[in-house]
């Protein structure tokens, strides 16, 4: 059994003033100290990047490291975020390695914009399809999903709404968001247009930031600081791209085959989840993955959220944090330290009383055909 045993941060900013390399560096230490380890605990390094930040290879010597046993350099974007700690719990469980920090360091607002003009396109054989258009950017692809389930569905703005209120609620409880003022329904219908059918409220926030986990066996993770957190499971796979395969529908997400699986091994159901960490790039992947990790019916999502079920006091609290919409978008890694500090019971005004098992989710796989997540437990 492995666990994770601290979790760190640097400040959520739109401008960090520097390097990706000292934001990495800065994020492991404070997971480090938090866990009640130092540098020279570490033998293993583990990231996700998408050619925008610092690799294990140099944050290592950075950090002191001479001698690194393991590290990981996965590409990919949110869609391999839980993968990455998926991984780094097989390394440790296979005695590759003993303790692994798993980190994601982006200036995704200062320097690195996803999706942003001015680079090649991606290097994914739908895209030469797209490329003409300009159907490239993130908000541009997923509007389009949105609105095949608004149309099959009868899913509302409304819906969308809701979700960006509820989880601006949920930041304003929480020291390290971005944005912390609470917002109303109206306030979400009159912001403006970014890609219909969202609105700039639907949309994620660019980020300067850090965020990283200790891994570590159950056992020593006993011995530390902390409470640990066991992973309870973890799973990772995909491998059909909407676009490209005729009979895909475009509402149904990676989730729903990876769903089985993790449940299986973590030898619960989605009724046995205290709280939810979702990845929430828009407001409409958290609405279509409450449906595929069997919260509610398909194409319920929408009604779903606007029953407050996924408010603090609801039955599913969901991005108990704020989430990428509100607290800042750290490209996954963010959510799985939410998790940890809920199931801790550490989350101060924002705790979910007695938390004991959480899912954390990936991207969803629309834009990359893969996804990922965990199920952490209080040890």
């Amino acid at each position: 059994m492995t666990a994770i045993a601290g979790v760190g941060y640097t400040p959520f900013t739109k401008d960090s003033g520097v390097s990706t390399l000292t934001l990495a560096c800065r994020a492991v230490l404070a997971a480090l100290e938090d866990a009640g380890l130092t540098a020279d605990d570490v033998d293993g390094l583990a990231t996700h990047r998408v050619g925008d930040s610092a690799p294990p290879t140099l944050v290592g010597p950075a950090l002191g490291l001479t001698d690194l046993a393991w590290h990981l350099d996965q590409f990919g974007g949110g869609s391999v975020s839980h993968a990455v700690v998926g991984q780094a719990a097989l390394a440790v469980a296979a005695g590759l390695a003993e303790t692994v920090v798993c980190y994601r360091a982006i200036n995704a607002r200062s320097e690195f914009r996803m999706g942003g003009t001015g680079r090649g396109v991606p290097a994914s054989p739908e895209v030469q399809y797209q490329a003409p258009y300009g159907y490239v950017a993130p908000p541009q692809q997923y509007a389009m999903y949105a609105r095949a389930h608004m149309l099959k569905y009868g899913t509302k703005a409304e819906h969308f709404g809701h979700l960006a209120v509820t989880q601006r609620a949920n930041a304003a409880k929480n020291p390290r968001a971005l944005m912390r003022t609470p917002i109303t329904l109206d306030d979400y219908l009159a912001s403006r247009w970014i890609a219909e059918p969202f609105r700039l409220l639907d949309c994620c926030l660019e980020t300067d930031g850090a965020c990283a986990v200790v891994v570590t066996t159950a056992e020593r993770a006993r011995s530390l600081r902390r409470p640990p957190v066991l992973i309870s499971a973890a799973a990772w796979g995909g491998g059909t791209s909407h676009l490209s395969a005729p009979d895909a529908d475009p509402t149904v997400t990676a989730a729903a085959a990876l769903a089985p699986r993790l449940y299986a091994q973590a030898g619960l159901g989605p009724e046995d989840v205290d709280v939810a960490e979702i990845y929430d790039c828009f407001t409409y992947s958290v609405i279509v993955q409450l449906e595929d990790y069997g919260f509610c019916a398909k194409g319920e999502g929408g009604p779903y959220v606007a029953s407050g079920a996924t408010a603090l006091d609801g039955p599913l609290p969901v991005n108990t944090h704020g989430g990428f919409l509100s607290e800042g978008y750290v490209h996954g890694v963010n959510h799985i330290a939410e998790a940890v500090s809920q199931l801790r019971g550490d989350a101060g005004d924002r705790q979910v009383p007695g938390a004991e098992v959480a899912l954390s989710t990936a991207q969803p796989g629309y834009i990359l055909p893969a996804t990922s997540a965990l199920i952490l437990r209080r040890s």
